[in-house]
């Protein structure tokens, strides 16, 4: 079973990262000032992860793939890591609809 881990950056923000079953992360938030506001992002991902429209499939400039989700106003909640092919980044994606809804808490700036 996948879990979000939620940790605080350098700079003080919070941030989560989703990871499949096997340890692997698939999904980085971006930074947010409170905890309140990480936990509202990563409750945003629980519910848009299901919906495929909502996902930004992406390539980069050095060739390697990767997807942003998108909450419904259109602000991206999560963004993926580079996969070498558009395979892997369409199993990412699969793994992050899998994955999100069930994922448990982590929550390791307590």
């Amino acid at each position: 079973m996948g879990k979000f881990v939620i940790t605080t950056r350098k700079n003080g923000e919070y941030q989560f990262v989703l990871k499949a079953g096997n340890g692997q992360t698939i999904l980085v938030s971006e930074g947010y000032t409170t905890k309140a506001a990480c936990l509202n992002g990563l409750n945003s991902v629980r519910n848009n992860a299901v919906d495929d429209s909502k996902y930004e499939r992406k390539a980069s400039s050095n060739g390697k793939y990767y997807f942003n989700l998108k909450a419904t106003n259109g602000q991206i909640i999560g963004t993926s890591e580079m996969y070498e092919s558009e395979s892997g980044r369409e199993n990412g994606i699969a793994s992050v609809k899998k994955n999100a809804s069930e994922a448990e808490v982590d929550d390791q700036t307590a």
